[in-house]
């Protein structure tokens, strides 16, 4: 397929906005110096990835991204920090290490690796079965798999509990 061919596609447009302004904003992630900063960008490339995933008519999967990772994770980071009293803003304590080159090549390897295996694997495969909906997934489960969703929710609850109790000051003695 050319470019040409590719580029007049206007799902392909779409996804290229999208996949674009998440290679921005994890850029402006791992770059930026205030943490605030940093937490607010990845809800954009987090919504970016959500964005990817009604593309590809995953709608269950781009949902559970906003309510866990946007609102659960990011809102997380954020009460950290504001609970921590982080040094936020320009005068905080440098953490950036003087040579950035062998992490930087690290990721670039890494993801030439991921990219090169992935195309060596599927190539122009397609994908059949077509696209499942939210009611076939919630049927299953709450149907099949309802004990071990019901095991996860006792397993975050315990979470919870913990870390309200390593939160809480004890009254001194």
């Amino acid at each position: 397929m050319a470019f040409s061919d590719w580029i007049t596609d206007a799902r392909n447009i779409v996804f290229l906005v999208i996949a674009l302004t998440m290679v921005g904003g994890a850029l402006v992630v791992v770059t930026t110096r205030n943490v605030v900063h940093s937490a607010l960008t990845l809800v954009v490339v987090l919504g970016g990835s959500a964005a990817l995933f009604l593309m590809l008519g995953a709608e269950f999967v781009a949902w559970a991204v906003i309510l866990v990772y946007v609102g659960a994770v990011v809102v997380l980071f954020l009460f950290g920090i504001m609970i921590t009293r982080a040094p936020i803003g320009r005068d905080s304590v440098r953490l950036d290490h003087e040579r950035r080159w062998p992490p930087a090549l690290i990721a670039l390897s890494v993801f030439v690796v991921m990219a090169w295996s992935t195309t060596l694997a599927f190539g122009s495969e397609q994908i059949s079965g077509g696209v499942i909906r939210t009611d076939a997934i919630g049927d299953l489960l709450f149907s099949r798999y309802v004990i071990p969703f019901e095991a996860v929710s006792f397993v975050l609850l315990a979470a919870l509990i913990g870390g309200i109790v390593l939160a809480r000051k004890d009254p001194d003695r």
